[in-house]
Protein backbone atom coordinates (compact mmCIF):
# COMPACT_ATOMS: atom_id res chain seq x y z
CA UNK A 1 0.00 0.00 0.00
CA UNK A 2 1.31 3.62 -0.69
CA UNK A 3 -0.09 6.77 1.42
CA UNK A 4 -0.28 9.42 -1.65
CA UNK A 5 -1.60 12.86 0.04
CA UNK A 6 -3.57 11.19 2.83
CA UNK A 7 -5.10 8.55 0.79
CA UNK A 8 -4.36 4.63 0.59
CA UNK A 9 -3.49 3.27 -2.86
CA UNK A 10 -3.05 0.22 -3.89
CA UNK A 11 0.12 -1.27 -6.07
CA UNK A 12 -2.11 -4.22 -7.10
CA UNK A 13 -5.08 -2.14 -8.73
CA UNK A 14 -2.40 0.17 -10.55
CA UNK A 15 -0.63 -3.27 -11.59
CA UNK A 16 -4.03 -4.36 -13.12
CA UNK A 17 -4.63 -1.36 -15.09
CA UNK A 18 -1.07 -1.26 -16.49
CA UNK A 19 -1.28 -4.78 -17.51
CA UNK A 20 -4.38 -4.20 -19.93
CA UNK A 21 -1.79 -1.81 -22.02
CA UNK A 22 -0.40 -3.17 -25.16
CA UNK A 23 3.32 -3.31 -24.76
CA UNK A 24 3.65 -3.80 -21.00
CA UNK A 25 5.47 -7.68 -20.31
CA UNK A 26 5.90 -6.39 -16.13
CA UNK A 27 4.90 -3.58 -13.95
CA UNK A 28 5.56 -3.37 -10.62
CA UNK A 29 4.20 -0.31 -8.51
CA UNK A 30 6.08 1.17 -5.75
CA UNK A 31 6.00 4.57 -3.58
CA UNK A 32 8.77 7.15 -3.86
CA UNK A 33 8.99 9.54 -1.78
CA UNK A 34 7.60 12.84 -2.29
CA UNK A 35 7.63 15.99 -0.74
CA UNK A 36 4.20 17.37 -0.56
CA UNK A 37 2.23 14.21 -1.17
CA UNK A 38 4.38 11.87 1.64
CA UNK A 39 4.86 9.26 -1.12
CA UNK A 40 4.21 9.53 -5.25
CA UNK A 41 2.92 6.34 -7.27
CA UNK A 42 5.74 5.56 -9.66
CA UNK A 43 5.56 2.22 -11.89
CA UNK A 44 8.23 0.55 -12.99
CA UNK A 45 7.61 -1.26 -16.26
CA UNK A 46 9.07 -4.34 -18.58
CA UNK A 47 8.22 -3.30 -22.32
CA UNK A 48 7.53 -6.02 -24.55
CA UNK A 49 10.23 -6.70 -27.21
CA UNK A 50 9.99 -4.24 -30.06
CA UNK A 51 6.98 -2.41 -28.25
CA UNK A 52 7.83 1.36 -28.20
CA UNK A 53 5.89 2.85 -24.87
CA UNK A 54 6.31 6.28 -23.74
CA UNK A 55 5.24 7.56 -19.76
CA UNK A 56 3.02 9.81 -21.20
CA UNK A 57 0.98 6.61 -22.91
CA UNK A 58 1.03 5.12 -19.71
CA UNK A 59 0.00 8.52 -17.65
CA UNK A 60 -3.25 9.07 -20.47
CA UNK A 61 -3.94 4.97 -19.80
CA UNK A 62 -4.10 5.42 -16.34
CA UNK A 63 -5.88 8.59 -16.53
CA UNK A 64 -8.62 6.57 -18.37
CA UNK A 65 -9.47 4.30 -15.55
CA UNK A 66 -8.12 5.40 -12.44
CA UNK A 67 -8.59 8.08 -10.22
CA UNK A 68 -6.27 11.20 -10.36
CA UNK A 69 -4.47 10.57 -7.12
CA UNK A 70 -3.90 6.76 -8.21
CA UNK A 71 -2.33 7.06 -11.30
CA UNK A 72 1.75 6.90 -11.68
CA UNK A 73 3.95 10.56 -11.12
CA UNK A 74 6.49 8.88 -12.75
CA UNK A 75 7.25 5.97 -14.86
CA UNK A 76 10.50 4.01 -15.15
CA UNK A 77 10.77 1.37 -18.01
CA UNK A 78 14.03 -1.20 -17.31
CA UNK A 79 14.96 -4.16 -18.90
CA UNK A 80 14.05 -6.84 -15.73
CA UNK A 81 12.41 -6.52 -12.46
CA UNK A 82 14.57 -7.52 -9.38
CA UNK A 83 12.90 -11.35 -8.52
CA UNK A 84 13.19 -14.10 -5.49
CA UNK A 85 14.59 -17.67 -6.77
CA UNK A 86 10.72 -18.55 -6.13
CA UNK A 87 9.93 -15.92 -8.48
CA UNK A 88 7.71 -12.76 -6.58
CA UNK A 89 9.16 -9.41 -7.37
CA UNK A 90 11.58 -7.74 -4.66
CA UNK A 91 9.49 -4.74 -4.48
CA UNK A 92 12.38 -2.85 -1.09
CA UNK A 93 15.20 -3.26 -3.89
CA UNK A 94 13.12 -1.36 -6.49
CA UNK A 95 11.85 1.00 -3.86
CA UNK A 96 16.20 1.46 -2.91
CA UNK A 97 17.25 2.34 -6.83
CA UNK A 98 14.80 4.74 -7.24
CA UNK A 99 14.21 6.52 -4.40
CA UNK A 100 16.20 9.37 -5.00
Amino acid sequence: MIRSGGENVYAAEIEDVLYRLEGVKEVSIIGVPDPKYIEAVCAVIVRKDGCILTEEEVINHCKKYLASYKKPRKVIFTEKLPRTPSGKVQKFMLREQYSS
